[in-house]
């Protein structure tokens, strides 16, 4: 499918949920979201793991990576596209940092919670299931945020404008 074809594919199945936004839209937004995010989390758990940082520490430096890593797929897409620097950098915030924070606040939640896993070696079952599982709980949690935002042009639909 063209680029075109494709836009109007998703213009017109944002018409067809609540709020003018299928959920089919919103699955994509916090797909693309949770990608990023998982690739900055797992780097940021394997480097401060492999560091002997402490729990905390390590748990700041997989945040961060999240956000940079999430807002940094964003960003190059709209270059992409056209938009200068500055205005990338603009849109790739207004675009993800609610998405990017509502995952990061679940999957860290569902980290600390479980026992034992933040004490857990990269090694062991438990890290990776606590972490791949509260990857899933996220997606299921934010995908109807995005599908909020989406609907009342926020979030994930300003990207949408520059495609």
């Amino acid at each position: 499918m063209d680029h075109t074809a494709h836009h109007r594919t998703d213009q017109s199945a944002q018409h067809a949920g609540h709020g003018g936004t299928s959920w089919a839209m919103a699955a994509k937004a916090t797909v693309h979201c949770l990608t990023g995010c998982a690739i900055g989390e797992i780097l940021g758990m394997v480097i401060g793991t492999a560091l002997m940082w402490g729990n905390v520490a390590t748990m700041a430096l997989a945040i961060t990576l999240a956000f940079l890593f999430g807002y940094s797929f964003t960003l190059f897409a709209v270059l992409r596209a056209g938009l200068d620097f500055r205005s990338a950098l603009k849109v790739a915030l207004a675009a993800d940092t609610v998405s990017i924070a509502v995952m990061e606040l679940v999957d860290n939640g569902i980290i600390a919670l479980t026992p034992g896993a933040m004490d857990a070696h990269l090694s062991d079952g438990l890290f990776w299931s606590a972490l791949l599982g509260g990857f899933a709980v996220a997606f299921v949690v934010t995908t109807p945020v995005n599908k909020w935002m989406i609907g009342r042009g926020k979030g994930h639909a300003v990207v949408h404008a520059h495609h």
